[in-house]
C-alpha cells in the first residue's frame, strides 16, 4: 500500500519564536506534539540572544528576495524551485566575498 508522495515528513526537536507567541496556548500544542519550546516571555528584560538567530534567518531571506524568482514562486516542481534557490544562495555569497577583498 503506497502512502503520501513526497519526502516523509521530520518533527522539529526545538521551536525558537518571539514574544509575539508568549502564550499558553502554543507551549501547551507544542508539548502535545513532543517539541520544545524557546519562547522569550512578554514583560521581560530583552537579551535573552534568542533575537541573534531569528536576525540571521530574517537577514539571508532578505538577501534571497532580491530575487523575483525566489520571491514569487513561479515554478511548480519543488526541484527548480531549490535549483534556483541554491543558485541564488552561491550568487549571495560570492558578492559577499567579492566585497570583502
Amino acid at each position: 500500500m503506497r502512502g503520501r508522495v513526497g519526502r516523509p515528513r521530520r518533527r522539529p526537536e526545538r521551536v525558537t519564536a518571539d514574544r509575539g507567541y508568549d502564550h499558553d496556548k502554543y507551549r501547551r500544542e507544542l508539548r502535545r506534539r513532543g517539541i520544545g519550546s524557546e519562547i522569550a516571555r512578554r514583560q521581560t528584560e530583552h537579551g535573552s540572544g534568542l533575537g541573534r538567530a531569528r536576525w540571521v534567518v530574517e537577514r539571508t531571506f532578505a538577501w534571497l528576495h532580491h530575487f523575483k524568482r525566489l520571491l514569487v514562486r513561479y515554478d511548480r516542481r519543488h526541484e527548480i524551485h531549490e535549483a534556483f534557490l541554491a543558485l541564488g544562495c552561491c550568487l549571495v555569497c560570492f558578492r559577499r566575498l567579492q566585497n570583502s577583498f
